[in-house]
């Protein structure tokens, strides 16, 4: 199995990137949070803090009542609109 990303996953990735935060809003560039790593397509526009609470004790997910679904809706239609 191949687990390089195409270069439509890479392109997707960069796009995200360059979104804010879908959790504080922080200004991007974001990074780009992958919720399954074996797919590029569920990555979410995260600022470096929220990314760190998300991988730590989660405390600004717990703020702003947020969980990576929530997120990643939030992250799909700023790339849609």
């Amino acid at each position: 199995m191949n687990t390089s990303p195409t270069k439509a996953e890479r392109s997707h990735m960069e796009r995200v990137k360059e979104l804010p935060c879908s959790v504080c809003d922080a200004h991007p560039p974001s990074d780009a949070h992958h919720i399954d790593q074996s797919c590029a397509w569920t990555t979410v526009a995260l600022c470096r803090s929220c990314h760190n609470s998300l991988h730590g004790d989660k405390t600004m997910w717990r703020i702003y009542k947020m969980d990576e679904v929530k997120a990643l809706n939030i992250t799909l239609k700023r790339l849609l609109s």
